[in-house]
C-alpha cells in the first residue's frame, strides 16, 4: 500500500465513509513487521495490553498506531483514557474474522432463510473464546454503516462495519458488550452523504416510546414449559373443533390504578381468569409488534420481531404466552405485513434508497394510511416478512397470524385511480400473490398446527385451500356487514330486507370462514355493538342478543371484539380503558351471561361445530317467512341436531309452528329472551314439546312453539 494511498484511507476512516474499515484497522503484517492501527474517538492514550506497548496517535486526528518486531495475541487488549480521564480496557472488534456464514447469506439473498432473525440483527455471541455482541444489517446501498450505542456515545466513526458486498450484509463483532446495551445503525447515503441512525429491522427489543433505540436481547434463559399444548396443537383437527376468539387491544382493555399500561404477566393473570370465565378458546391480539404512535394500535409496525416494551421485556410477553397455554387457550397475533410507517427511525428510505418499498409512489406508497408498501419482489425483503412470521411461531410460541389487509396487498388498484398493471395487463400483484402462498406453505411446514387468517374482504376465489392462497380461515367480511345493516333495520322494515340476513349462506361452504364482530366495527363514528341495535334500551339489548344467538349458531368460527360482550355502551377509544363499571347494571350482565352460555353451548354441542365448513352441518327449515321476519334452520352432528328459530320483531309468537323431521319429544336448551339474560323470558321454557304428525315446512312433522320477541331458541330433540 503506497503512502499516498494509505492516506486516502485514513482519511475515509477518520470521516467515517470506508466501507472496509477491516483493511486498514486492526493487526497488519507488511514486511515481517506487525501494524496495529485502530481509531477511537475522544481518546486520549491507548496501549496495547499484552506487552504495555503505547500507541502513537497520528497528529490531528484519533487514529493510533503501534508497530514492532514482537509477537502480539491474535485478540490484543487496548487500554484507553477518555478525555474525562476514564480508563477503558476491552478487545480490539478489528481484530475479529468475519462471523458470518455464507451459507447463512445465501439463503438470505435467495428469500430462503425462514430465521433470518438468528443471524441478522444484534445478538450475543462468543467468538475464538471472548464474548460479545455480534451485530449484521442488510443495506446494500449503503456507503458506511456504523454500529452506535450507548457503549461508544453514539458515535458512528467508532464502529463502522465490514460490508459483504455480494449479499449487501454488513457485520461487525464489538467484544466485551453484553445483552442489555441500547444501540442503531448509522448509515452514509453512497450518493449524498446523508447520516440517518436506524432502528434495527430484526430488533427484539426496543425503548419505550417515544425513544426508538434497539435494545439487544438474550432470551436464551427461558425455560418454555407448554411443550404439551404444542404437540397437542400439532395434532388439532381445527376445522371440526369449537373455535371461539377474544379480540384484546392489551393497552385499553385494564389498566393500572394510575391509568398506567399492565405488564404481560399481570395481563397473563387477569386476562386468562377473565376469558376463562367467558369460555373463549382464544385470544387474538392486536398487533403487539412494536409501534411508534399509540393511535396506530399497531397497525404502523416498526419492530416486526419485537414484542412493544410497553407492557414488558420479550420474556414477560414470553410468559403471557406460556401462561395461556398452561390454561389452554390459543392465541393469534395480528400480523401486518402489507405496509409500514415512513418513520425515519423505520424502514423507510433505509440505506438511503427505497429498499424494503417500491420506488414507484404508485405501487410504494398507501394513500389511505400513508404508509409504504413492500417490495414483495425483491427476496430480502420477502425473507424479512418470512422471518418474521416464523420468529413469533418459534421463539413466542404463538398459534398463529391473522393478516392484515389481505385486500390491499392482492389488488394494485387497491383505493388508487393512478396503478400500474402486472405483466399481464390485470390489477392482480403477482409479486404479493406469491408471497402469501409462500408464507401459508412456510408456516404450516414449519410449524404444523399453526392457523393463518386473512382479513379479506373481496371476492377473490379459494383464499383458503392448499390450492389457492394457502391461509387456514378467511374472515366473513360480507356477512359481519350484512349482519350489522340487517340488524340497524328498525323491525318493522326488516322483512324487506331478509335476503340481507340469508344471503351468506349462499357461499358459506365456498371458504373456511371466521365470523367476525372485531374492532373496526365499534371505532371513527361506527358507535359500539350495542348503539348500532335500533330502539329503546331493551329492543336494543334484545336485538344484540338476538344477534349473537344468530353468530353463535351460523355455521363458521366466532371472534367478537373485548367490549361487544357485555354491550359497551361507548365507542371503543384506545386511549381509554372498557367501560367495565356499567356491568353492575343488569342488561349488561345478561348480556355477557349470555355471551358466556353460548360460548359452553357451542363447544360443548357437535351440532354447532362438527360441520362448521360442510352443507351437512347445516339445513334451512324456512328461510321465507318475510312477513314475521323470521328465520328457522337446524345445526347438524354425526349424533346431535339443534333447532334454531330467530324472531327479528318485538312481536313474541304463540303457536308459532316449525317442521321437524323427527317425531319425539324436543325441549328448549337456551332462549336469548330469558330473564337471567335481561329478557321478558317469553318463551317455552322447560316445557316439552310434543312433534304433531303434521307435515310443515316440507318436514313430516312440526312443533308448536312459543316465539319471543327480538329473540333466538336453540331446541333440540330429547333423547331419552
Amino acid at each position: 500500500m503506497t503512502h499516498l494511498k494509505l492516506d486516502i484511507e485514513l482519511q475515509k476512516i477518520i470521516e467515517a465513509r470506508h466501507h472496509d474499515p477491516f483493511s486498514v484497522l486492526g493487526k497488519h503484517t507488511v514486511k515481517g513487521k506487525t501494524f496495529i492501527r485502530v481509531y477511537i474517538p475522544f481518546a486520549e492514550q491507548v496501549s496495547i495490553a499484552e506487552g504495555h506497548f503505547s500507541m502513537h496517535r497520528i497528529k490531528g486526528t484519533d487514529l493510533f498506531e503501534w508497530q514492532g518486531q514482537e509477537k502480539i495475541s491474535k485478540h490484543y487488549r487496548l487500554i484507553w483514557r477518555d478525555k474525562e480521564h476514564c480508563d477503558h480496557i476491552s478487545h480490539d472488534p478489528y481484530s475479529f474474522s468475519p462471523q458470518l456464514s455464507d451459507f447463512d447469506m445465501h439463503l438470505f439473498s435467495e428469500g430462503k432463510h425462514w430465521h433470518a432473525y438468528r443471524f441478522l440483527g444484534a445478538h450475543v455471541h462468543e467468538a475464538d473464546g471472548i464474548g460479545g455482541i455480534r451485530f449484521a444489517v442488510w443495506a446494500p446501498n449503503a456507503e458506511r454503516v456504523s454500529v452506535i450505542g450507548d457503549f461508544n456515545r453514539w458515535d458512528g466513526r467508532a464502529h463502522s462495519m465490514r460490508l459483504y458486498e455480494s449479499h449487501g450484509i454488513w457485520e461487525i463483532f464489538i467484544p466485551d458488550i453484553a445483552a442489555g446495551i441500547l444501540y442503531k445503525f448509522e448509515i452514509r447515503n453512497k450518493q449524498t452523504g446523508k447520516i440517518s441512525r436506524k432502528s434495527d429491522p430484526y430488533g427484539q427489543q426496543f425503548e419505550v416510546r417515544p425513544s426508538t433505540a434497539s435494545i439487544v436481547t438474550h432470551h436464551k434463559d427461558y425455560i418454555w414449559t407448554d411443550s404439551q399444548w404444542i404437540k397437542k396443537r400439532k395434532k388439532w383437527d381445527w376445522q371440526h373443533a369449537p373455535m371461539s376468539i377474544y379480540e384484546v387491544h392489551l393497552g385499553s382493555w385494564q389498566r393500572g390504578p394510575e391509568g398506567e399500561f399492565l405488564n404481560y404477566r399481570e395481563l397473563a393473570t387477569r386476562l386468562i381468569d377473565y376469558v376463562t370465565e367467558m369460555g373463549f378458546s382464544h385470544i387474538e391480539l392486536l398487533p403487539i409488534t412494536e409501534h411508534p404512535l399509540d393511535g396506530s394500535w399497531g397497525y404502523q409496525t416498526t419492530g416486526y420481531y419485537a414484542p412493544t416494551s410497553r407492557y414488558g421485556t420479550p420474556n414477560d410477553f414470553r410468559y403471557f404466552i406460556e401462561s395461556c397455554h398452561q390454561h389452554n387457550i390459543g392465541v393469534f397475533l395480528d400480523w401486518v405485513p402489507a405496509h409500514f410507517p415512513k418513520d425515519t427511525h423505520g424502514l423507510a428510505q433505509f440505506d438511503g434508497t427505497p429498499l424494503y418499498e417500491h420506488e414507484d409512489p404508485r405501487k410504494g406508497e398507501h394513500l389511505d394510511w400513508s404508509t409504504l408498501i413492500y417490495n414483495y419482489s425483491r427476496y430480502e425483503v420477502k425473507n424479512f416478512l418470512l422471518s418474521s412470521a416464523i420468529y413469533w411461531m418459534e421463539e413466542m410460541h404463538i398459534d398463529g397470524l391473522r393478516v392484515d389487509a389481505v385486500a390491499s396487498m392482492l389488488y394494485l388498484d387497491y383505493s388508487r385511480e393512478d396503478w400500474i398493471p402486472n405483466e399481464f395487463g390485470g390489477r392482480e400483484n403477482l409479486e404479493a400473490v406469491d408471497f402469501l402462498r409462500e408464507l401459508n406453505s412456510v408456516a404450516h411446514s414449519e410449524h404444523p398446527g399453526v392457523l393463518i387468517m386473512a382479513e379479506e374482504s373481496t371476492s377473490w376465489p379459494n383464499v383458503t385451500g392448499k390450492d389457492g392462497l394457502g391461509f387456514d380461515l378467511k374472515w366473513n367480511m360480507g356477512w359481519m356487514n350484512d349482519s350489522l345493516n340487517y340488524m340497524s333495520k328498525d323491525p318493522i322494515h326488516r322483512k324487506y330486507y331478509q335476503d340481507q340476513i340469508t344471503f351468506s349462506l349462499l357461499y358459506a361452504f365456498t371458504e373456511n370462514f371466521l365470523l367476525p364482530f372485531s374492532h373496526d366495527e365499534v371505532v371513527h363514528g361506527k358507535g359500539s355493538m350495542l348503539t348500532k341495535m335500533p330502539g329503546d334500551e331493551w329492543q336494543q339489548f334484545a336485538n344484540l342478543r338476538l344477534l349473537y344467538l344468530y353468530m353463535f349458531t351460523h355455521p363458521g368460527k366466532k371472534l367478537l371484539f373485548m367490549g361487544t360482550e357485555f354491550g359497551q355502551g361507548l365507542e371503543w377509544n384506545s386511549a381509554h380503558t372498557l367501560d367495565w363499571k356499567i356491568l353492575a347494571y343488569p342488561y349488561h350482565q345478561g348480556l355477557q351471561q349470555l355471551v358466556k352460555d353460548l360460548n359452553r353451548q357451542y363447544h360443548q354441542s357437535y351440532a354447532l361445530h362438527q360441520y362448521e365448513f360442510e352443507w351437512k352441518g347445516f339445513e334451512w327449515i324456512d328461510c321465507h317467512d318475510l312477513e314475521q321476519s323470521v328465520l328457522v334452520y337446524s345445526r347438524h352432528a354425526d349424533q346431535e341436531m339443534f333447532i334454531i328459530v330467530l324472531n327479528f320483531t318485538p312481536v313474541p309468537r304463540y303457536h308459532y309452528r316449525i317442521g321437524v323431521a323427527k317425531l319425539g319429544q324436543y325441549t328448549e336448551i337456551l332462549n336469548s329472551d330469558a330473564c337471567c339474560y335481561g329478557g321478558s323470558n317469553v318463551g317455552n321454557g322447560a316445557t316439552v314439546l310434543y312433534a304433531e304428525e303434521k307435515s310443515w315446512m316440507d318436514k313430516p312433522y312440526s312443533l308448536s312453539i312459543t316465539l319471543p320477541p327480538l329473540a333466538g331458541l336453540i331446541i333440540t330433540l330429547k333423547t331419552n
